[in-house]
């Protein structure tokens, strides 16, 4: 058997040669299976496989051994010995190439995306808000946009959130309540995504879709790795930029309908992180653009250890499979083998429940669509060599693939273009206080922009057509330190005149 066939991807061999078809590769699919068991290689070869055929791949790079694509594979006898196994011919090592993202820039080039553009729901999940401050949230979006202010980064939506405070009961009237209890929770979360690393992946230049889809000049297509070990340390921002990334290539990629191959593969690796406490909302929107992404055509293949991890309504639409071991010492875990066992097409020949528990490293079920679309009889399978590297690149091969990359110095660099902040900082004030180059404003307070400087508040604001004028502090503490000297004085005096009428 070949590396491929013209029309697919030759991923190993079990009573045949097992074939995932290029016009099926868009129906998605599924890759489970233990630590351990082989998950990434079956990515590694399904990308090579889809390089080869000209398509371009987005992938996570978990433990960072996917990085290693992009050099040449190292003869070693238990590969050979795979190659006879499997009778893979003219079997020999090659890298492919490759592009190294990394939200925090330090392994890859810099991914970042304006605020504004992930959506208060998406937003809300990352900041781990309840529903109350979700709606709260959404109110501050839907202000910025009436009111044509910029969310790019934290700072903006900030200064937002801000505006919306001090306006909040203008706003309830036109929006819905605005809780302070909100609003406060809010500016904490937001703080402590920022202790996150949250605001190197919020800025511009945002990510250009289109340059996830380049081909290299011999036709393969290029692999998109992102660096995901340090971004695991913070899962919400992890499955958040996914999710995110997905949702953009849905809204901006054009209907394609039925295509012969795929424009993108994309592998979410660790996928319970995405579905794990999802609200329903947020359930409804991945299973949406999971079964309509296809149309655009992208495929999407979800990585994870147990087949549970993914809810059903977004498992149904998971067309090829690929099963690696499980291990069931747990009722959780053997309930699992039997879920898994049940979503292949079965096998007279083969107990796919009992196969789960004794598959070894390498091996795996697999049912690929096949014919008009339907699945193939499951069977069990001796996956196939790469023939890129087993395990990372060294770091200086990694600075060498980045500065050759096609997009060398394009995202390095963080725009510096004027957001919601500046807007609201050198413009008009909601109180109506003009503008001040050398001060920012927090609600009607100035403070000056060099640290340790002060400033007194500024002086109060027009009186409110049909109402009163607010005080400023220092008018409340003297009307307050007043009355507490007339109270202490009244008292002193009363207790004189008894003790005189006492004599």
């Amino acid at each position: 058997m070949s590396a491929d066939t013209n029309t697919g991807i030759f991923t190993g061999k079990s009573v045949k040669p097992e074939v995932l078809l290029l016009k099926f590769a868009n129906r998605h699919g599924l890759i489970t299976g233990a630590t351990g068991t082989g998950k990434t290689v079956t990515l590694q070869v399904l990308a090579e496989g889809f390089s080869r055929h000209g398509i371009a791949v987005f992938a996570a790079d978990i433990k960072g051994d996917l990085s290693g694509i992009a050099e040449n594979g190292e003869p070693k006898p238990f590969l050979e010995k795979r190659a006879r196994d499997i009778e893979l011919e003219n079997y020999t090592y090659e890298s492919y190439p490759a592009i190294f993202w990394d939200l925090f820039g330090e392994q890859g080039h810099p991914i970042r995306a304006a605020i504004g553009s992930l959506g208060p729901m998406l937003l809300a999940r990352l900041m781990e808000l309840n529903e109350t401050q979700e709606g709260v949230l959404t109110i501050a979006f839907r202000v910025a946009a009436d009111e044509k202010l910029p969310l790019v980064n934290l700072r903006d939506l900030r200064a937002v959130i801000s505006l919306v405070a001090d306006k909040a009961g203008e706003l309830s009237q036109t929006y819905g309540n605005v809780s302070k209890a909100s609003v406060g929770a809010i500016q904490r979360r937001l703080l402590v995504l920022d202790e996150q690393k949250g605001e190197v992946f919020f800025g511009r230049p945002e990510l250009d879709i289109a340059d996830l889809m380049r081909t290299a000049p011999d036709g393969r297509g290029f692999v998109n790795v992102l660096a995901a070990d340090k971004l695991m340390s913070t899962p919400r921002l992890y499955s958040t930029f996914l999710l995110w990334l997905l949702t953009q290539l849905f809204e901006k990629l054009p209907e394609v309908g039925d295509v012969e191959k795929p424009k993108l593969v994309f592998f979410f690796d660790e996928a319970h992180l995405l579905f794990s406490e999802a609200p329903k909302a947020l359930l409804e929107r991945i299973e949406q653009v999971t079964r309509l992404i296809r149309s655009k055509g992208v495929g999407v293949y979800y990585i994870t250890q147990n087949p549970l991890d993914v809810p059903d309504r977004v498992s149904s639409q998971l067309g090829n499979r690929v099963q690696h071991a499980l291990r069931a010492f747990t009722p959780r875990e053997q309930r699992a083998v039997r879920a898994a066992a049940e979503t292949f097409r079965p096998n007279p020949a083969l107990s796919a429940e009992k196969a789960i528990l004794e598959l070894g490293t390498g091996e795996a079920l697999v049912s690929f669509l096949e014919g008009k679309g339907e699945p193939s009889i499951v069977q069990r399978t001796l996956i196939r060599p790469p023939a890129s590297r087993l395990g990372p690149v060294s770091g200086a091969e990694r600075k060498a693939i980045i500065a050759a990359s096609p997009l060398a110095g394009k995202y390095d660099h963080e725009d510096d273009t004027a957001g919601a902040y500046e807007s609201l900082r050198d413009g008009q004030r909601p109180n109506g206080a003009a503008s001040d180059p050398d001060h920012e404003w927090a609600g009607e307070f100035r403070i000056p922009k060099k640290p340790g400087a002060s400033e007194l508040p500024p002086p109060p604001p027009a009186r409110r057509q049909g109402g009163r004028s607010r005080q400023s502090y220092g008018e409340a503490f003297g009307k307050s330190l007043a009355r507490s000297l007339g109270t202490a004085a009244g008292r002193i005096l009363d207790r004189v005149l008894r003790n005189s009428t006492k004599k």
